[in-house]
């Protein structure tokens, strides 16, 4: 009798696109998955880096699951795929999807950000700014900006689709 490892094969969770090369590419103000478009020399904050990234991911799932729902409709009815409809689903399907269901939690991304820093791909400008919760809390920590060096962008695809596989090498 055959027995199953109990370990999942290599490949980890499947998304759209990797968390590094987003941030590299977001850095780089090539604004990837629709998001915002950022000046790459002053650069942006953690929180709007992730949150572009969460946000990116949701519209390409739900994107995704609009044309797949679409080309299965054309082919039931024996049509052409409508590109308003894909669009009318995208955006229905995006306007249902839970933020925190999809992506990796802000925590877990200031771990892999934190990677990205020691491999010296990106860095502090030195531009803060003031964050608060809300009006019944103290001030919390500064928003820092963090842009991308010239390592950074010299860094393979590779390795920034596994950064820290860069920095502790293969096994």
């Amino acid at each position: 009798m055959a027995t199953l490892p109990l370990k999942p094969k290599r490949g980890g969770y499947l998304r759209p696109f990797g968390c590094g090369l987003f941030i590299r590419d977001f850095l780089l103000g090539k604004s990837p998955g629709g998001s915002t478009q950022i000046d790459p020399l002053k650069g942006a904050p953690q929180s709007d880096i992730f949150h572009e990234y969460k946000i990116a991911q949701l519209r390409a799932i739900a994107m995704d699951r609009a044309i797949r729902k679409e080309e299965k409709a054309a082919r039931r009815e024996k049509r052409y795929l409508d590109p308003d409809n894909i669009t009318k689903l995208a955006d229905r399907y995006l306007a249902g999807m839970p933020y925190k269901t999809y992506g990796c939690r802000y925590s877990s991304f200031i771990d892999y950000f934190s990677t990205i820093q020691k491999l010296g791909w990106v860095k502090f400008t030195g531009r803060e700014e003031p964050s608060a919760f809300q009006d019944n809390y103290p001030q919390g920590q500064p928003r820092k900006y963090f842009r991308i060096t010239k390592a950074g962008r010299e860094a393979s695809d590779e390795d920034w689709a596994n950064p820290r596989r860069a920095l502790y090498g293969k096994k």
